[in-house]
């Protein structure tokens, strides 16, 4: 089952945590997380699972507040600006149909959290057709799923207390 508003707003600082929180992005049954002003894009075309990506093998980008034009095929790493955490719900984020229907993908597989996360989410940007976007957008919507049975807190060291945008850390499994 997904939380509703109500239940969103009644469980607020107590089992769901997001920071800043504005009530005016809270919907029916989501809440809207804004896109960061930084981007990161790798400095090769040809990416390898087994390498550890730091930042030399990534360039850093800012989105100024008249925009930042998107170029198809490349792949855009962003953050969200707010920190979620969720000790007993299952997060998942969606991409905002107003931006699909615009040819932009604000993440392409990665939008199951688990609970117990506690970070900025990084977020996968491509799109179709150049576009222009712009910082502090709302640009996903998460929301909260129930869970049937124990909840097993997130103990991964891979992502968690994440800040900003963050590579790939598929290296740590391999």
């Amino acid at each position: 089952m997904i939380l509703s508003k109500n239940r969103i707003l009644s469980e607020l600082n107590n089992s769901i945590f997001i920071s800043p929180f504005d009530e005016s992005k809270l919907n029916s049954n989501s809440y809207n997380l804004s896109l960061s002003e930084r981007l990161l894009v790798y400095n090769t075309s040809t990416l390898d699972m087994k390498k550890k990506y730091d930042a030399n093998d990534m360039t850093e980008l800012f989105i100024p507040n008249e925009g930042f034009l998107l170029q198809p095929g490349k792949l855009y790493l962003a953050s969200t600006v707010e920190r979620t955490l969720t000790t007993k719900f299952i997060p998942k984020i969606e991409g905002r149909s107003s931006l699909a229907r615009l040819g932009l993908f604000v993440h392409i597989t990665a939008g199951l959290g688990e609970a117990g996360f506690d970070g900025h989410w990084t977020l996968e940007l491509s799109c179709v057709q150049p576009i222009i976007v712009y910082p502090y957008i709302s640009v996903c919507q998460i929301y909260y799923n129930t869970v049937d049975g124990d909840i097993a807190l997130c103990n991964s060291d891979k992502y968690q207390y994440s800040t900003e945008a963050e590579p790939s850390k598929l290296f740590k499994e391999i």
